[in-house]
């Protein structure tokens, strides 16, 4: 990607969706979140070596839930992309690193924020035994936390609210299996 057209997230051209998740069309980010056009969103649960989680809190300038936590990498997924694809290009992009496995998808859920806007989620996990680097313009703050310390900040820090439905139902995936 050229350094133009990295320069605003907004123009960014993402695939639209139904409800089925099939693709009916493309259109730009900006207009996308605007008109509260259903998309694909990838969510990644990112753990070091030690098995921890990778959680920041996004910057100020992200166009969805600024300055709030979130668990997971991830972002959405490009017109013509897979799900695949991106969650790779998005886990690398955000943690700053590069040779990343492949991410292993989990499952996928269609997000309801309530004020009619939906996406649909896919729930990847991947494991980073290299120090990372994270994108100054994504993340404003980051560290490692155990399991145990990640569920207890789940109810006490400001998250994003689709990543905090993706932690619960990858908890319960995760129970059930």
């Amino acid at each position: 990607m050229s350094t133009d057209e990295a320069a605003d997230p907004a123009d960014e051209v993402v695939a639209v969706v139904d409800l089925d998740d099939n693709v009916v069309g493309a259109a730009p980010r900006g207009e996308v979140y605007g008109h509260g056009l259903r998309h694909r969103c990838v969510f990644i649960e990112v753990r070091d070596a030690q098995g921890r989680v990778f959680v920041h809190r996004r910057t100020s300038t992200k166009l969805v839930f600024p300055s709030r936590y979130d668990m997971f990498v991830g972002g959405v997924v490009a017109a013509g992309e897979s799900y695949d694809d991106a969650a790779l290009r998005e886990a690398e992009e955000e943690l700053g690193v590069s040779g990343l496995p492949r991410p292993v998808p989990l499952f996928k859920f269609l997000y309801d924020d309530g004020a009619g806007r939906t996406w649909w989620s896919a729930v990847y996990e991947v494991r980073c035994t290299t120090p990372v680097s994270p994108q100054v313009e994504e993340v404003a703050w980051h560290d490692f936390l155990t399991d145990e310390e990640l569920a207890r900040r789940a109810g006490e820090w400001d998250w994003v609210p689709d990543g905090l439905e993706g932690y619960e139902r990858l908890r319960a995936f995760r129970a059930a299996g």
